[in-house]
């Protein structure tokens, strides 16, 4: 049973996916997908249904085009590309299929044909433990709505209430917000938002960031009744939703905004700097991407190149999996708007998504340690080829990096780079240019590669750690299961021995190392990556300059010794202890 509404101050933890604080009366907006009456067709309208199908669909390809146009004008190209998402999902040859189908043979009027497979297409994918996949899940709502609406004809397709009845600026909490919500919040009079769906790795988080708007996502316990116009802060730092704060809290979090502010002021300056220790050691500080629509904010934020460009974007429907010259201007794009310092693009690493039939038939029974990565792409290898050959082509117009995911093997990788050079050699039979110099990196995520990364570090170029699962498989805990989530630890000396080790394999063969997981952004942590000598951290945008500004404080001899301590600790609790008075005492203005 869902929460009633609560008459003192209410403390709500979820997932904050926009950084700031924002504070003012609540708005309950948004709805979800509404099933459609069940009416049933006479053969005889049958082909009359297909029309008016095909209608709403023309209709809805003009919405988006409308609104991705608008969004291109007011915030650059990057951002509005976030709607190509929805015109492949418009235009999926499954779904449309699927609802043709149930109008001719089944006789459903079109709304409700277009709801059940929508559905099913929703529930499969939030059902899957990927966040990156679940949240794909939304982006089919998003054009499902709009369709319905057009099918109805029952006003604005557009109108969706989501704009704030209480006069002034108002917190928006919301089930879900869809990509197009979004786009049409009024920024004049909304502040922040909070949903009870969701995770960082959504389009809408990634719009909430490019706007600045604080927003918390994730929020199970969100009232379904909370009167509009009682007060409510959202917290994006700490991911928290605080209903009717008490005037304690207020006062709190008030001397809080204005040290944010001191500290934003401050920061200023590093945008264009370079990231060095105190002792003027010299590191990169690079940025992790999703979506194109994320460049404009990393390059503002003076990231020194995409540590991890994630390409699963591509995978959301066959038409993408199949268009090379898309995916080239893609990667062409973003190593142009990275230069001089480049981009590290990893390749497919996808489990059982449901929006790609041709590569998945049968169901995943556990994603995490299935069909994925470069398993995957060996066994598809007309379909890797593509992608590397788009990769190999972008790459004559600025410097890319190429990485192979979820590595477990020596055999997997050589299996990788022999693909890899069959694309170089279709691309010289035709004359195309390409970087035949191109550095291929293998991402260290699998205990299994850590013990054998002597032998992985003889044959790349580079690593970079991907912390997220490495920590999964170190601990052996899901971390979307909230029963064993407390024991997804960043800080076990486990994980800590499993770095360390990678990083000094690395070295031994004369390569450079870097972390592009959550941990690589964790202030607490920074002087352990310090003192293992990473060379590379990758984090979003929005803790750029802050992790900028926490190296700067940080002796590298003093990390150093540091790590040489966490030797002796036996659990994570020990090792946070230690790091929080090295960086409390260098940067203690950051940890919020």
């Amino acid at each position: 049973m869902k929460p009633s509404r609560p008459e003192s101050e209410t403390r709500l933890q979820g997932i904050g996916v926009s950084p700031g604080i924002a504070i003012g009366p609540a708005e309950r907006v948004g709805k979800t997908l509404e099933e459609p009456e069940h009416l049933t067709i006479e053969r005889v309208d049958v082909e009359p249904e297909r029309e008016r199908l095909n209608e709403a669909i023309i209709a809805t390809r003009e919405q988006i085009l409308a609104l991705q146009q608008e969004i291109a004008s007011d915030d650059g190209e990057n951002h509005s590309a976030i709607f190509d998402a929805h015109l492949l999902i418009l235009e999926d040859s499954s779904i449309l299929n699927e609802v043709i189908r149930l109008v001719e043979t089944e006789r459903r009027s079109a709304e409700w044909a277009y709801y059940t497979v929508s559905k099913r297409y929703i529930d499969s994918l939030r059902k899957i433990a990927d966040p990156y996949l679940r949240e794909r899940a939304v982006d089919i709502e998003d054009v499902a709505k709009r369709l319905l609406r057009n099918l109805r004809r029952d006003g604005d397709a557009d109108d969706d209430g989501l704009r704030p009845a209480q006069p002034g600026t108002s917190i928006l909490l919301a089930h879900d917000l869809t990509p197009s919500d979004t786009v049409g919040l009024d920024r004049t009079r909304v502040k922040g938002f909070a949903t009870e769906l969701g995770s960082p790795t959504s389009h809408t988080a990634i719009m909430a960031r490019s706007l600045n708007i604080p927003a918390v996502v994730a929020l199970h316990d969100l009232p379904e009744e909370f009167p509009a116009g009682d007060q409510v802060l959202v917290d994006g730092y700490h991911g928290l939703v605080i209903l009717n704060p008490s005037a304690a809290t207020l006062a709190e979090y008030d001397a809080l905004i204005e040290r944010e502010k001191t500290v934003l002021t401050d920061l200023e300056p590093l945008r264009h700097e370079e990231t060095r220790t105190a002792d003027g050691r010299k590191m990169v500080l690079s940025a992790n991407i999703e979506f194109i629509e994320e460049l404009d904010a990393i390059v503002s934020n003076g990231a020194e190149g995409v540590g991890l460009y994630r390409t699963e974007f591509f995978y959301l429907s066959r038409r993408e999996l199949r268009d090379e010259e898309n995916q080239t201007e893609n990667y062409r794009r973003v190593a142009e708007a990275t230069a001089p310092h480049g981009v590290i693009v990893r390749t497919l690493d996808i489990g059982g998504d449901k929006l790609c039939p041709e590569l998945f038939e049968d169901p995943e029974p556990n994603p995490f340690l299935g069909w994925r990565g470069i398993r995957l792409s060996l066994d598809q290898p007309d379909e890797f080829r593509l992608q590397l050959r788009a990769v190999l082509r972008a790459s004559a117009h600025g410097k890319i990096r190429l990485m192979f995911p979820f590595l477990s093997s020596l055999e997997e990788l050589r299996g990788a780079k022999t693909q890899l050079e069959l694309a170089k050699e279709e691309l010289r039979a035709t004359g195309t240019a390409f970087d035949e110099d191109i550095e291929v990196g293998a991402m260290i995520e699998i205990p299994s590669a850590v013990l054998i990364a002597d032998h992985l570090a003889r044959e790349v170029d580079f690593f970079s750690i991907g912390s997220n699962d490495l920590i999964q498989y170190t601990t052996a805990v899901d971390r979307v299961n909230d029963r064993v989530a407390h024991l997804y630890q960043p800080a076990h000396p486990a994980v800590i021995a499993m770095i360390r080790e990678t990083v000094d394999a690395a070295h031994r063969n004369g390569i450079w190392c870097g972390i592009c997981g959550e941990v690589a952004s964790d202030l607490l942590l920074t002087p352990i990556w310090i003192g293992l000598g990473v060379d590379e951290l990758s984090v979003g945008a929005a803790q750029l300059l802050r992790m900028r500004r926490a190296i700067s404080r940080l002796d590298s001899s003093r990390c150093r010794s540091l790590t040489d301590r966490l030797r002796t600790c036996g659990t994570s609790a020990e090792v946070v202890a230690e790091c929080e008075v090295l960086a409390g005492d260098a940067y203690p203005e950051l940890l919020l």
